[in-house]
């Protein structure tokens, strides 16, 4: 349906967790798309958050209950549409008396029963927490507390699933491509893309600005007299230690401060640690940890944990911009994690609309809503169709993880066990496409350490835009962080002898 002056019908700028969302509605709605990203999918914000699909329980102390309903009926979409990357947990809060009272913890976990529609999820409980599994974890004078449900998502690939939806619905998912500039043209707009020094002039009816942090530098490419801005940036940072509790729950811990702070099971022998809100500015260049926020983490947590933790506990840390839409609240904190979608029209017709805000809970909302805003642009072949929708790799047989787990023991009888349950979390159905349909016994090639084998290297890069060992260490696998130093680099060096 591509205008005949047009290459394409919208071009999103963008390939987080916003763009690739909103690449994979457009091209469901039969439009013709194309999805620039200047580094790796995900490689910044969205491979950076806490890993939660959750209605976001201390958003209801601002009045956020709107936000807070809107997610919480989504971690119920989002759990149904990729039940391999996406399963529930359950939090535990404990009560402290110097803190929030017992009665507005009650309250709020009612509230958060009940707004957001429930219905998979099992509600919250009060729970005593000098028995065991809590019983010298926590600090003795934690008695008390509360248990709720929320989910986990590994977010680094549900943007990749997301980018995959997208390209099987005919969108052209290019990364490593950089937007030059954006210029109307009386017809739509010209757009300048780069990509390992190589031009292209591209042209497109609409664009989609979801730049995340970048978003104002984005618009200023086609408003370059524009000065506000709208963006409130903030850094959210976390920590890595090795396991500190057994189970596979995780805790929600106030602190003296206002705010809290979750430690979650990760990648089976961890446990992370985050966040915190953290103003930033652009200038400052690449984000990261700073020693100041380690050491908030590690103490806040100790508040709460037996033993102590200290930096020397560390073994990884990341740190991410949240690009929040600046409603100009005083404490970082507090500024809304709700998203705002603005549209202009540089040329009568053809819609310009950038991205604010948003949370990896309501991408999928948020991808919905930015369609019906610019419905009056286009005549789509399909409404409204990604609440219902698989994402690649969940058609799991009613979504049931244990059981798709142990069909794939079944056909893969002699695979390690550990090796085979992460393929399962990373790729779901299509995991076949990975070790074949298990009539031979797969051939995992080359192994580079963690259970990373050649075999998988080559599918994340001939089918998943890996184009970095880095991409495939740190967001399409989490391998990085159980591997040495040694077997990195060799990972890399094999990395550039495949892409050379």
């Amino acid at each position: 349906m591509t205008d005949s002056k047009t290459d394409y019908d919208l071009i999103i700028i963008g390939g987080g967790i916003n763009g690739t969302a909103i690449a994979r509605d457009a091209a469901g709605r039969g439009l013709k798309v194309l999805l620039c990203e200047r580094d790796d999918l995900a490689s910044h914000t969205s491979s950076s958050s806490t890993k939660l699909i959750h209605g976001g329980l201390r958003y209801l102390e601002y009045y956020e209950f709107n936000l807070v309903r809107h997610a919480l009926a989504e971690r119920e979409v989002m759990l149904r549409s990729a039940p391999h990357i996406i399963w529930p947990m359950r939090f535990v809060l404990p009560y402290d008396k110097g803190l929030r009272p017992a009665w507005m913890l009650r309250t709020g976990l009612f509230l958060y029963d009940h707004i957001g529609g429930r219905e998979m999820l099992p509600g919250s409980k009060s729970l005593r927490l000098d028995q065991a599994p809590h019983k010298g974890v926590l600090e003795s004078r934690f008695k008390t507390g509360f248990e709720y449900s929320d989910c986990w998502v590994d977010d680094a690939r549900l943007v990749v699933l997301y980018a995959l939806d997208a390209s099987h619905r005919g969108a052209d998912i290019r990364t490593r491509t950089e937007v030059l500039s954006v210029d109307a043209n009386g017809v739509g707009y010209e757009v300048k893309i780069t990509h390992n020094g190589h031009g292209e002039t591209v042209t497109t009816k609409g664009v989609i600005n979801a730049a995340g942090p970048w978003v104002d530098d984005v618009l200023k490419k086609i408003k370059p007299s524009e000065s506000e801005q709208s963006l409130r940036l903030v850094t959210g940072s976390h920590i890595v230690t090795k396991k500190l509790f057994e189970g596979d729950h995780a805790y929600l811990f106030q602190n003296a401060d206002n705010r809290v702070i979750f430690a979650i099971p990760y990648e089976h022998n961890y446990t992370l640690i985050g966040t915190t809100d953290k103003p930033y500015d652009l200038s400052e260049g690449k984000v990261k940890i700073s020693q100041e926020e380690i050491v908030y983490l590690c103490e806040a947590a100790s508040e709460y944990f037996e033993d102590n933790i200290t930096p020397d506990d560390v073994v990884w840390d990341y740190a991410g911009v949240r690009p929040l839409y600046d409603d100009k609240a005083e404490d970082a904190s507090a500024v809304t994690r709700d998203y705002v979608l603005n549209i202009e029209e540089f040329t009568k017709g053809a819609p310009f609309l950038s991205v604010y805000g948003g949370k990896i809970t309501t991408s999928r909302m948020l991808a919905e809503h930015t369609m019906q805003k610019l419905e009056k642009f286009y005549d789509y072949t399909t409404k409204d169709w990604t609440e219902t929708a698989l994402l690649p790799g969940g058609d799991l047989i009613d979504a049931d993880f244990k059981l798709f787990t142990s069909d794939m023991r079944k056909r893969y009888p002699n695979m390690d066990t550990a090796l085979l349950r992460r393929l399962c979390h990373g790729y779901g159905t299509r995991i076949t496409l990975i070790l074949g349909d298990g009539k031979t016994p797969p051939k995992l090639g080359q192994h580079f350490g963690a259970g990373l084998y050649e075999l998988e290297a080559k599918y994340l890069i001939n089918h998943e835009w890996a184009s970095s060992a880095e991409d495939i260490l740190w967001r399409r696998t989490k391998c990085g962080l159980h591997m040495s130093e040694a077997k990195k680099t060799a990972f890399t060096d094999w990395f550039h002898q495949q892409t050379a």
